[in-house]
């Protein structure tokens, strides 16, 4: 029996650990060739070892810090040089920044949340977004959170980007709809992460769901038979 992403080639940025890491090893089970990437080759390695661990094919690492914008723009002519499609697009690198007050945000600070946050997920659009659209069944998944619809205090830079990527993801699913692509959000709530340890260094990780039990949730916004576009899907497990 084949499996549902048998020939698929999938991308997934922020996966030398936590969700990223968890929806590889998950798309790459359902049979898909999955480039991962991430600024550390270490963290790469990591994954790829946990994918060949279950006997799956190998991925194929991509170390990358995503504030560099010219190598984003050649990615998605890189990958149609290799593989000549890009079925999947999953956006889950983030980060979190310092959680300060918003008069107290320093530019640097700013510029760094908005260029991971947002800013990559504005040049991964434009690069691997005709990829995904001519696909047979092409997915774009963008991982949010409720800082970006829920303003909280302290979180403003981040809620800030959030609220722009939920805003540009919907705004590309409204320009495509009708089309073979599906774009979707996806709020995978509290996990045990490190960012999530770095903000709530208090909070107990054991009540936390892992990463692991949350990327089959993310994982089905890829299928070939999904429907749902332009949705917001937050995992209720």
């Amino acid at each position: 029996m084949s499996l549902p992403l048998e020939g698929r080639v999938a991308l997934v940025t922020g996966a030398s650990r936590g969700l990223g890491a968890a929806t590889a090893i998950e798309l790459a089970r359902l049979g898909a060739q999955v480039i991962i990437t991430a600024r550390t080759e270490g963290g790469l390695a990591e994954t790829d070892d946990a994918i060949r661990a279950r006997g799956l094919k190998g991925a194929v690492l991509l170390p990358l810090d995503l504030k560099e914008g010219d190598k984003l723009d050649a990615l998605g002519p890189s990958i149609y040089q290799r593989f000549h499609r890009l079925d999947i697009f999953v956006s889950n690198a983030a980060t979190l920044g310092r959680l300060t007050p918003a008069p107290h945000i320093l530019p640097m600070d700013w510029a760094e949340v908005m260029a991971v946050n947002l800013g990559a997920a504005w040049r991964l659009i434009r690069s691997l977004g005709p990829l995904v659209q001519i696909a047979e069944a092409g997915r774009a998944v963008f991982v949010t959170c409720r800082q970006g619809r829920t303003p909280q205090a302290y979180w403003g830079a981040y809620g800030a980007s959030k609220a722009g990527i939920e805003n540009l993801a919907l705004s590309w699913a409204e320009e495509v709809r009708g089309s073979r692509l599906r774009v979707n959000l996806f709020d995978p709530g509290p996990m045990a992460t490190r960012l999530r340890a770095t903000a709530m260094p208090g909070e107990d990780p054991a009540t936390l769901h892992r990463p692991a039990e949350v990327a089959p949730a993310l994982v089905e916004l890829c299928l070939p038979d999904e429907r749902r576009h332009g949705s917001l899907v937050s995992f209720n497990g």
